[in-house]
């Protein structure tokens, strides 16, 4: 029993950055597929949807501190349930928030390439997503090290 319980406690301090970079993945991809098919639309301006396309991948560079943070701390049979909890539940936020805001960008993409004028405005609601993956965040750091007290 205590064998598993220290490989939850592992899967915890992984999941951050795996479950962080398969959201990135698909955020990013929904992203450059919409910067692709702005590309055939303007003739200009291609770096600025490319670029807008990469913003997804935040949430595994999250994830990959949060695991640092949390290896850190040492997995034993005392701290590997919290390890666990915190883990899996902030990579899953991060896993939905780096897919989110991969949507969004599309959106602004799009609606960037047809109103060249409204790019800084149509990246505000990937912005704000953005903001929940830092929530989760610093929850993350926050509650690993009241568990490492």
């Amino acid at each position: 029993m205590e064998q598993l319980i220290i490989a939850l406690g592992w899967l915890g301090v992984f999941a951050p950055v795996a479950l962080g970079a398969v959201g990135s993945a698909i955020g990013c991809s929904v992203a450059g597929q919409a910067a692709c098919g702005a590309m055939l639309d303007v003739e200009s301006g291609y770096g600025k949807f490319v670029g807008l396309s990469a913003m997804p991948s935040s949430q595994v560079i999250y994830g990959i501190v949060i695991m640092f943070t949390l290896s850190g701390l040492g997995v034993t049979e005392a701290t590997a349930p919290g390890l666990f909890g915190i883990g899996l539940l902030t990579g899953v936020a991060l896993m939905y928030s780096a897919t989110y805001q991969g949507q969004a960008v599309a959106a602004a993409i799009n609606a960037s390439k047809n109103k060249p004028e409204v790019f800084g405005l149509s990246i505000a609601p990937a912005a704000i997503v953005e903001g929940f993956a830092v929530f989760a965040f610093v929850f993350a750091l926050v509650m690993g090290q009241a568990i490492g007290a």
